[in-house]
């Protein structure tokens, strides 16, 4: 474009340069025409009949030279023209999409923008998951322990309620013993065993836990033979409960608190060559105990 523009400039001095020849040439002839009008026309020189002759032709030629030229030249001008507008529409094409990429630069910065906080933002949320998972661990540690301490009590407290009652007969009635040794007495009709510390198949107490128990036990018999019972404690009696009479029933009863270690044995001695009479409807005979606190 600035070629074309150079050309045109160029160009225009000639057209002028032209235009000033013919203006100049045609008032010289016409001046020549009148010097020569008035003389004689015997005195011209052939030389001035000769150039007056060629020089209508010669202007002419440079007319014509000159409409070529500028036909050409406005040719050229209409093409330049044209690829002017054609360079401007590009041009405003390329602004269109200079402005379009321009909005499309500023578009892609917010969208940058708005990942970076979406990444700052995921990171957050990572950093509260990973700080939330080390709470959950931790409160499922405290969880655990809570559990097993509970459980711990639960057992514990198992342990302390410790409670048994029984009768001698579960069934029937009739008289145990006189033996010729002291026996181990059977409470076999259990009423309450909590902890399960007595054996009703035996009839021995174990102690599950260290402290201390109470225990109680009742006797009763009749005239022929006297009645009496010891509480033992692991081989040890402790106390007896005896009486005798020489007619009708008799009874007895006693007990004892103790401090026992874990796996400690009471149960009740019948003593030697004596007897007690049980029926299972009225329960005369019963042993019973349960812890008191743990030590």
């Amino acid at each position: 474009m600035h070629r074309q523009r150079r050309e045109m400039a160029l160009l225009l001095p000639l057209v002028l340069l032209s235009i000033c020849c013919i203006s100049a040439a045609v008032p010289q002839a016409e001046s020549e025409n009148k010097t020569i009008s008035t003389k004689p026309a015997g005195d011209e020189p052939p030389s001035v009949l000769n150039q007056q002759q060629n020089f209508v032709p010669d202007i002419n030629t440079v007319l014509r030279d000159i409409s070529v030229q500028l036909a050409k030249h406005e040719v050229e001008v209409k093409h330049l023209q044209r690829q002017n507008e054609e360079q401007s529409t590009t041009l405003k094409e390329l602004e269109l999409h200079k402005s379009e990429l321009e909005q499309l630069q500023q578009q892609h910065k917010q969208q940058q923008l708005l990942l970076q906080q979406q990444q700052q933002q995921d990171a957050q949320q990572q950093q509260q998951i990973q700080t939330q998972a080390a709470e959950l661990v931790t409160i499922k540690t405290k969880a655990n322990i809570t559990e097993k301490q509970v459980e711990a009590l639960r057992k514990d407290r198992e342990v302390r309620q410790v409670v048994f009652s029984t009768s001698l007969l579960a069934s029937g009635s009739g008289y145990t013993g006189p033996f010729n040794t002291d026996t181990n007495l059977i409470f076999k009709n259990v009423y309450e065993n909590i902890g399960n510390a007595y054996n009703p198949h035996t009839g021995l107490f174990t102690a599950p836990v260290r402290g201390v128990y109470h225990f109680e036990f009742y006797i009763h018999g009749t005239s022929k033979y006297s009645s009496g019972a010891f509480l033992v404690k692991n081989g040890q009696q402790i106390c007896m409960a005896f009486d005798s009479t020489s007619s009708g029933r008799t009874a007895a009863s006693n007990g004892a608190t103790l401090l026992l270690e874990v796996g400690d044995v009471v149960f009740l001695h019948l003593w030697v060559n004596s007897w007690i009479y049980d029926d299972a409807f009225y329960n005369h005979n019963t042993f019973s105990g349960h812890l008191l606190f743990t030590m």
